[in-house]
């Protein structure tokens, strides 16, 4: 698929916010991963049978997003930082990033615990400030889907004190990820099939 054409259908199928100019760095300083990152998403279906599966450590959903781009060269990434004031130094331990490629750090939240945010933007936070990563990007639910999911009788599966577009905003506009650039993406109904 054409980037062009990738970028369009993912404007029209997802919610975006994005900080610090998040997409120009992307689409300037790391053209392949912006390349994947918008494949995946345009290629990415909303499944009702992965809806009514029955949960478990981590989703069937969550686990596509992650497929996709480990088979473009993407990985779980761990880093290790610490800080070293005189000769002292102290381990100063970050969560693992989903995805990772090249300076961009991608973490998918599909239906976790809404502190999860916080945890993520606090993460890329740390990793901008220790040039780690140049942008973050999180992938996550639109609060819209709720419908969806009340309709298939999994309403209370997916809480409102889970992770979704309306948790993420103020953490966002917050300024919990400091000055990392964040880019986030809200799959909607548009990307629903009813298979």
């Amino acid at each position: 698929m054409a980037i062009d054409t990738a970028a369009t259908f993912v404007k029209e199928h997802y919610q975006i916010l994005e900080t610090n100019h998040a997409s120009a760095i992307l689409q300037n300083d790391f053209p392949r991963e912006w390349q994947d990152l918008m494949e995946t998403l345009a290629n990415f279906r909303l499944r009702r049978t992965d809806i009514i599966a029955p949960g478990g450590r981590k989703s069937s959903i969550a686990e596509s997003l992650d497929a996709e781009l480990y088979s473009r060269g993407w990985q779980e990434k761990q880093f290790k930082t610490s800080i070293i004031v005189d000769e002292n130094t102290r381990i100063t331990p970050t969560h693992k990033v989903d995805c990772y490629k090249n300076r961009v750090a991608v973490e998918i939240e599909w239906n976790n615990k809404d502190p999860f945010f916080d945890r993520d933007l606090n993460n890329f936070r740390l990793l901008f400030e220790r040039e780690a990563i140049s942008v973050g990007v999180i992938i996550t639910r639109s609060t819209e889907l709720q419908d969806i999911f009340n309709e298939l009788g999994k309403g209370t599966s997916y809480g409102s004190s889970t992770t979704h577009w309306t948790k993420l905003l103020p953490r966002i506009y917050g300024g919990s990820a400091g000055g990392c650039p964040v880019i986030a993406f809200g799959i909607t109904k548009a990307l629903y099939v009813d298979q």
